[in-house]
C-alpha cells in the first residue's frame, strides 16, 4: 500500500484517510445508474477490510463512500456545507464562561449549527494574535478581545454568515 492509496473523504466536521477507494471505485463503476444505497453497500463491502469504520459511523461512511463515487463519475453532488467555526479564546475566567453561554444560547435562538470550540490554552491563544481574553474567532477572523459583545452584536455577526 502506498501513501497515493489513501483518499481523504468528509465524514462532517472531520477528514479521514480511506485506503483504496479510488481501486473501490473503479471496481463499481458498472453499478453506474443503479440505487445509491446499492453502491453505498458495494463500496462499504470492498473498503471494510482494509479500513476501520466503526459501526455507529457506517451510514455516515456510506454517503461519503458515494459522494466520492459521484465526484470520480463526474456526476453532480451536493457537498455538505460546514457551518461557521467560532472559538472562544480565554483561560476559564466568569467573562470567558459568559462569552461561551452567550454564543451557545445566539445559536439556539438563530438556529444555527455551528462549530463551537473553547480555547483555553494560554500558548493557543497567544498563536492567535490575542492578547486580551475573552477573546470570539468567527471563520478565522477576530471579532472582538477583551469584552464579551452584546447579544445584538454577536447576532449581527452571525447573520453576516
Amino acid at each position: 500500500m502506498s501513501i497515493d492509496d489513501v483518499t481523504q473523504i468528509s465524514l462532517g466536521k472531520y477528514k479521514v484517510g480511506i485506503t483504496g477507494l479510488k481501486g473501490a471505485i473503479e471496481e463499481v463503476k458498472s453499478l453506474r445508474g443503479r440505487p445509491d444505497d446499492e453502491i453505498a453497500q458495494a463500496l462499504f463491502d470492498r473498503l471494510k477490510p482494509q479500513n476501520y469504520i466503526p459501526a455507529s459511523a457506517r451510514e455516515e461512511y456510506q454517503r461519503a463512500f458515494v459522494r466520492e463515487y459521484k465526484k470520480a463519475l463526474g456526476e453532480r453532488i451536493e457537498e455538505e456545507q460546514p457551518g461557521p467555526v467560532i472559538k472562544i479564546l480565554g483561560p476559564g475566567c466568569p467573562n470567558c464562561h459568559r462569552l461561551e453561554q452567550l454564543v451557545l444560547a445566539v445559536l439556539s435562538e438563530m438556529h444555527l449549527a455551528a462549530e463551537v470550540e473553547h480555547v483555553r490554552n494560554l500558548g493557543q491563544i497567544a498563536a492567535h494574535g490575542v492578547f486580551g481574553t475573552p477573546a470570539l474567532i468567527i471563520n478565522n477572523q477576530v471579532k472582538i478581545m477583551g469584552k464579551v459583545p452584546t447579544r445584538e452584536e454577536l447576532k449581527k455577526w452571525l447573520a453576516e454568515l
